[in-house]
């Protein structure tokens, strides 16, 4: 899901937020409290930390877990990287190319520019001791595959709301056609989900290499947002759930984003090669190679010509079902149980749809069902259109049809696969909508400008530390640290229990367990119902 239209809204929302300005000037401040930290050798490289002396934290920016993709590497598997000589300095990596325009100017994580390549498969490591072994969170960052970059989020952050008592690994992956370009060549001569597989390669460097910086490897949790939760869902069925070694003993997503997955050689992801092949000039014998030979400006340029076209926030480029990595669809392996872990926390904002649809104006509801999702025919688009009429204005059951199809349900999917295993809850704070609850868990997160939030310490605390004790403990009710929030009991299909975070008219909050809305699980099975039309 193409990021634009998110990025013009929180533009425009004011810097409001006493707590965010503190933070923002903590980071601004940043060089004062920062020395030479200890250098850790990789094997293939040595890398030097920073060290925050006021927070006693230590920062290790820019470690390449991947060679260049670039050339002949290009649409193939990450490959380890050659050797490098001399001690590499912390410093923010290149972000992957990205797909998206209209980032705010101004983010407070960003100390210096951060350029764009596509040499970009790097991570930040961020670590409160280095001869610890402490449970580790690797973070995937969201933008619809085709933006995002680990510069926007601090994860010293984590690391500190969570007492010091964890490792935090922030990743990239290779974004747009440069890593889910899909279709009959490229399976045939490459891999499709280059960017999973980034994302997997990552996570065996964190299995091989974290207990280096104190994490241990044993106690890893993946957490992602949006696109990033919808990652989280592809390595927990990658491989049919024979996943060797195990990589993660715990999944977390916040508005788990999945949809438009389709096979690698469908209808879909073939045009878009196709589409890539022309744009490019490349409709000859050997179109991949006539790709690999242009120069990364090029295809870039491409990548975002291509996503500017397409349907109203959506993406061309997405994960697929490639029979070896992606063995089947999500849903599938879901619910047979194929699985890579076996515990889970989730969490989704209550107004998920708004930002995906313009606000204005009137709509078909059957025929922008039709665009957004190209495999449904008139019949089916119609049964949606007609399953959503009660509620209210087009644009009120376009929001819902988005959030729900998208975000919603396929959260209840992952619930129901790990039924009395996992945790829900949904974020209220008005307007809640998709990625408001970002703020929460990085206060100086500021990918698409500043978002005022709930600025009551008791309410933070409680809705971040769900997912720390969760990380650490493997249950929000045994707390890093202690919060207000009751107990948080299990989901189970037939005891459909979440927490819901939200604050009372008297601007106290308003923290609570509520079931699950019957309505909603009907409608979540009507998406499911139509899983492979939506690709998921």
């Amino acid at each position: 899901m193409s990021l634009g239209a998110l990025s013009k809204v929180y533009v425009t929302m004011a810097f409001a937020s006493l707590r965010n300005f503190l933070h923002a000037a903590l980071i601004f401040g940043y060089a004062l409290a920062v020395v030479a930290g200890p250098v850790v050798d990789l094997g293939y490289a040595q890398y030097e930390g920073v060290v925050d002396t006021n927070l006693k934290i230590t920062s290790f920016l820019g470690i390449r877990y991947a060679a260049a993709p670039t050339g002949s590497l290009r649409w193939q598997a990450p490959t380890p990287p050659s050797k490098i000589v001399g001690v590499q300095r912390s410093q923010e990596p290149p972000q992957c190319f990205q797909g998206s325009e209209g980032m705010s100017p101004i983010n407070p994580l960003a100390v210096r520019d951060v350029q764009q390549s596509e040499d970009c498969l790097f991570l930040n490591v961020y670590s409160p001791a280095l001869n610890s072994s402490l449970p580790t969170i690797v973070w995937i960052h969201g933008g619809g595959y085709d933006a995002g970059a680990a510069s926007f989020y601090n994860g010293s952050e984590l690391v500190q709301e969570a007492n010091n008592e964890i490792v935090v690994v922030v990743i990239q992956y290779r974004l747009g056609l440069f890593g889910f370009l899909a279709g009959q060549e490229v399976k045939d001569r490459g891999v499709a989900n280059a960017g999973l597989r980034d994302q997997d390669f990552a996570l065996r460097w964190v299995n091989k290499n974290i207990h280096k910086f104190g994490g241990d490897s044993d106690r890893v949790a993946i957490w992602g947002q949006s696109a990033g939760a919808g990652s989280v869902i592809q390595h927990i069925v990658a491989r049919n759930g024979k996943t060797s070694p195990k990589l993660f003993r715990a999944a977390m997503t916040s508005s788990t984003f999945l949809g438009f997955q389709y096979d690698y050689n469908g209808e879909v992801p073939q045009a878009v090669f196709n589409l890539v092949a022309t744009q490019a000039g490349c409709n000859v014998t050997s179109p991949l190679d006539c790709l690999r030979g242009l120069d990364s400006a090029t295809l870039a340029e491409i990548n975002l010509n291509l996503i500017t076209d397409a349907f109203f926030t959506t993406s061309m480029f997405y994960p697929v079902v490639d029979g070896s990595f992606i063995m089947q669809s999500p849903t599938d392996a879901l619910a047979q149980g194929e699985l890579n872990t076996d515990i889970l926390l989730s969490v989704t904002n209550a107004n998920e749809g708004a930002l995906f649809i313009n606000q204005t104006g009137d709509y078909d509801v059957a025929d922008y069902v039709r665009n957004l999702f190209p495999l449904l025919g008139s019949e089916e688009s119609s049964s949606v259109a007609s399953l959503y009429e009660s509620f209210g204005s087009s644009i009120d059951q376009l929001d819902a049809i988005v959030a729900e199809s998208l975000l919603v349900c396929p959260t209840y999917l992952l619930l129901n696969a790990f039924s009395g295993k996992s945790y829900k809850g949904e974020y209220a704070i008005p307007p809640a909508l998709h990625g408001d609850d970002m703020i929460n868990y990085f206060p100086t997160f500021d990918e698409f400008g500043l978002v005022e939030g709930f600025n009551n310490t008791d309410f933070i605390n409680a809705f971040t530390q769900g997912f720390l004790s969760f990380a650490v403990n493997l249950d929000p009710n045994v707390k890093v640290r202690p919060s207000i929030a009751p107990v948080w009991r299990k989901w189970s299909r037939g005891a459909e229990t979440e927490m819901l975070f939200n604050k009372t008219e008297l601007n106290t909050p308003d923290i609570a367990p509520v079931n699950t809305s019957s309505a909603l699980l009907t409608r979540c099975d009507f998406w499911k119902s139509k899983h492979y039309l939506i690709g998921q």
